[in-house]
């Protein structure tokens, strides 16, 4: 799709100015990692053009002097909190992301549990990560935090979290999503370390908000509709504003967590090397974005998937009405409706027409792309034959697929398998094409097409199966579906 962010320089003048600040604090730094190190899909789908594993392509140049704790909060783990990019709950993510940084020849030197309160089945993880073999850390929920700064900084507060035992100078601290308590373990290691002896500094890789765009800038506000579960508030750093007479964008929490690191600094340096919480965090994001144009309306797409994504979770009971609304406020400030995405009133006009389920895509030449159900074919998988054809240039009346393959595919699912539905989804489309362009010329050139999908919106008037909701994901769709569950 179309690029509205320049990575290679992001690249460039990041890592530049991370390794500034590794300099400015002796032979230990703790590097709290904003968002995710690696598949950050977020970022690159409101910066078209920034790469999943940017910040992990980055810090590979300090590997060997690095290691990494990665973050879990017990609510988290007694909620079975899922990565919804991925399909899988932070507890699981936790070992896949261990398996990730290992691969990449990055040393993980444990898991910490934070919030813990004795949840069972947080202890249950913990004895489960170490039977792995994994070093496995408790930090406790510390009453009245993140104001109660007497406590916070005592031995009753941080003093009573394990230890985390680490080995080399850079210490990257990094969790499955938001909300972990990934700077509470930083400020917690420095607690300790000051115990004993050891002087550590933190430091912060951020990428959302971006302190440099304007509070309302829609990149900002998709980082909002990001963390609509969490109640995460973008603000203007007043801390920031007093010193410099400044504006520059944060967050609520950084912006209540400052006055204990204040706290935390003042008592192991004498004084605070940062004088706001925008002064903690290394984000050159904003100086890289290259078409704003692009990025707004990227952003724009964001927060309208999120507000689909909000709506299906409450249809199904996983969220309440205060995530809807919330999103809803931020569509108001953002100045758009659903109708900004053109694959919503796309599909809905195709529904309406036909009188059956609907999916529609935008491509990436701004054309739209419509499907509908049909007894052989559910909507999404007709709609990957129907771009894929477009994109191919072959006439839409031509059947990729003969009556006479499908139907023993149908009867297989029904009779056999039990199934009731028996359309056929993308992943069954996408194999009966693997299979007949051994021999069909319009097959391999629409399967040709797929990596063109990428980055390409999509809506259904329907919530789709998980089947189909992985497939999209696969081929990099950016999905959106009406909270309407099929009968």
């Amino acid at each position: 799709m179309k690029q509205g962010f320049d990575n290679d320089k992001y690249l460039r003048i990041q890592s530049e100015h991370i390794k500034e600040r590794i300099a400015k604090f002796g032979n230990k730094l703790y590097l709290e990692m904003g968002g995710k190190l690696f598949d950050d899909y977020h970022a690159s789908r409101v910066l078209p053009g920034f790469q999943p594993d940017s910040k992990l392509r980055m810090l590979q140049q300090l590997q060997d002097s690095a290691e990494i704790v990665i973050v879990i909060s017990a609510i988290d783990i007694e909620k079975n909190k899922m990565r919804q990019d991925l399909g899988i709950t932070y507890d699981e993510d936790v070992l896949r992301l261990r398996n990730e940084f290992q691969n990449r020849g990055f040393m993980v030197g444990s898991v910490v549990i934070t919030h813990f309160n004795g949840q069972n089945s947080a202890i249950l993880y913990h004895n489960r990560l170490e039977r792995l073999g994994i070093k496995t850390y408790y930090h406790y929920t510390i009453e009245g935090y993140p104001n109660n700064v007497a406590l916070i900084d005592s031995k009753d507060g941080f003093g009573k979290n394990d230890y985390v035992e680490t080995e080399r100078p850079l210490v990257i601290v990094t969790a499955p999503g938001p909300g972990s308590g990934k700077m509470a373990v930083c400020l917690s290691q420095l607690y300790q370390e000051h115990e004993r002896g050891i002087e550590a500094g933190y430091a912060k890789f951020e990428t959302f908000p971006v302190w440099s765009l304007p509070l309302k800038h829609p990149v900002n506000i998709a980082y909002e509709a990001a963390t609509a579960d969490l109640n995460d508030v973008n603000m203007i750093d007043p801390f920031h504003l007093e010193t410099y007479d400044k504006i520059a964008i944060n967050y609520n929490r950084d912006i209540e967590i400052f006055p204990v690191l204040n706290a935390l600094f003042e008592g192991i340096y004498g004084e605070n090397p940062y004088k706001s919480p925008t002064d903690m965090g290394v984000n050159m994001v904003g100086f890289c974005i290259s078409d704003d144009e692009i990025c707004c309306h990227a952003a724009k797409d964001e927060i309208i998937r999120r507000y689909y994504t909000a709506l299906n979770h409450l249809a199904t009971g996983d969220c309440n009405d205060n995530e809807v609304n919330k999103i809803k406020l931020l569509m108001q400030q953002a100045k758009i409706t659903t109708d900004f995405r053109r694959t919503t009133t796309a599909a809905r006009l195709k529904r309406e027409e036909s009188g059956a389920f609907a999916s529609a895509i935008e491509l990436e030449d701004g054309h739209i792309i419509t499907s509908k159900a049909t007894p052989l074919l559910g909507a999404s998988a007709a709609l990957l034959i129907n771009a894929t054809k477009y994109l191919a240039g072959i006439d839409h009346n031509v059947k990729l697929i003969p009556q006479d393959m499908i139907e023993p595919i149908q009867h297989t699912k029904i009779s056999y398998l039990k199934g009731k539905n028996p359309r056929l989804h993308t992943d069954e489309v996408l194999v009966a094409l693997s299979v007949l362009s051994t021999h069909d010329e319009n097959c391999e050139k629409a399967l040709k097409q797929l990596p063109k999908l990428m980055g390409c919106q999509v809506h259904s008037t329907t919530m789709l199966s998980e089947v189909d909701r992985k497939i999209f994901k696969k081929l990099g769709i950016e999905l959106s579906c009406d909270p309407v569950m099929k009968v």
